[in-house]
């Protein structure tokens, strides 16, 4: 392994993480441009629960006080945002971060009942003759993104809390459709499904965020690594387990020499094209999860390349000389085609960068 001191980057995050509770007060951010200050988004936007739970792992793994209370109140905020219908798929994202989190560490009752809505909220978005989970609002009912893998946690979470299998089964039908039309030969994956919301039938692969349809978006790869695992995790299920893996390769493969992926692994040319350190945060956590789940024999090949990615990012994508940037990582690309948040720092980023070095330092609680 690499020579990744966890206990003292932990500590380091403690101190960095409290400066920004500070700087970020009552925003719900997601991106931080060439200024360094993060933006302040609508609390129905998706990263809205990035923030808090970046909080709550950091409560979780230290007591300090300051992070759960800035942390406290923001399920309830959130749970505000049915009544304005413009939530979708990624309330997973919303509100395992927030409400499941403090349920689970506090034992919070309220906590437990938002985190309820927004489960029956995310089932109820299940197209039952396509078996998939629909993506977004709008015209396009027959969209299913592999984002939505992570999402599938709050489903899981609720079948287990309640006891009632109905939210399992419309998971693993979802992960089940994804796995037949989203996970190429090779492992790489697709951004975007597209069915007959009519007949379920499947029509098409759709680029979304990466180069071109038959691409590999890097953050989609980290997206599917960490949600088959997930998805393995909750069931048992070997199939999920082989998924996360074969796309965990494709995605080790394609790393360069500092371990942090383009936003695409399948570019025309690498010249001037940007990283994306948030595709790499998210897939060290998911690469830590793999290794957790697999024979001793195999767990140094997903160890090394966790730690070998956060290495990477702690030294050259830190910002831990600049007191005054409200972003722990820069490097981050948004949305590449649409030139959207080039080379910035992005709350998602951040958050999956704490949860792996929490998950180094022994952090055993498991949300997604």
């Amino acid at each position: 392994m690499y020579n990744l001191n966890q206990q003292e980057l932990l500590k380091k995050l403690e101190a960095k993480v409290e400066r920004m509770v500070d700087q970020i007060g009552d925003k719900s951010p997601h991106v931080a441009r060439t200024d360094g200050v993060y933006d302040d988004m609508p609390h129905s936007w998706w990263t809205s629960g990035f923030w808090p739970g970046m909080l709550w792992v950091l409560y979780d793994m230290t007591d300090n006080e300051k992070f759960k209370s800035a942390a406290m109140e923001w399920d309830e905020k959130l749970q505000k945002c049915f009544s304005e219908n413009k939530l979708d798929h990624d309330v997973g994202f919303q509100f395992l971060l927030t409400a499941v989190l403090k349920h689970e560490i506090l034992k919070s009752e309220s906590g437990f009942g938002i985190g309820l809505e927004a489960s029956n909220y995310l089932a109820g978005r299940f197209n039952p003759v396509g078996k998939f989970i629909r993506a977004w609002n709008g015209d396009k009912i027959g969209w299913a993104i592999i984002d939505c893998m992570m999402n599938l946690s709050l489903l899981f979470w609720a079948s287990r809390v309640t006891g009632d299998p109905r939210y399992k089964h419309i998971a693993t039908l979802h992960a089940d459709t994804i796995l037949q039309h989203g996970i190429r030969e090779d492992g790489s994956v697709c951004h975007i499904l597209s069915f007959d919301p009519i007949t379920g039938d499947f029509i098409e692969s759709i680029g979304g965020q990466g180069h071109a349809s038959d691409s590999a978006w890097s953050r989609g790869n980290a997206w599917a690594i960490y949600g088959f695992a997930n998805t393995y995790r909750h069931t048992g299920d070997y199939r999920y387990l082989q998924a996360a893996k074969k796309v965990a390769h494709h995605f080790i493969a394609g790393l360069p020499e500092d371990y942090v992926p383009y936003w695409d692994f399948r570019l025309n040319s690498l010249e001037y094209e940007p990283r994306d350190s948030s595709a790499a945060a998210i897939a060290a956590s998911g690469l830590l999860e793999i290794a957790d789940m697999v024979p001793s024999n195999e767990k140094r090949l997903y160890e090394d390349a966790a730690t070998k990615i956060l290495t990477s990012l702690t030294e050259n994508y830190g910002t831990w000389d600049q007191p005054e940037h409200q972003g722990i990582l820069v490097g981050g690309t948004g949305n590449k085609p649409v030139d959207e948040n080039i080379n910035v720092s992005l709350i998602y980023g951040d958050y999956y960068y704490v949860e792996a070095i929490a998950k180094l330092n022994g952090w055993k609680r498991r949300i997604f």
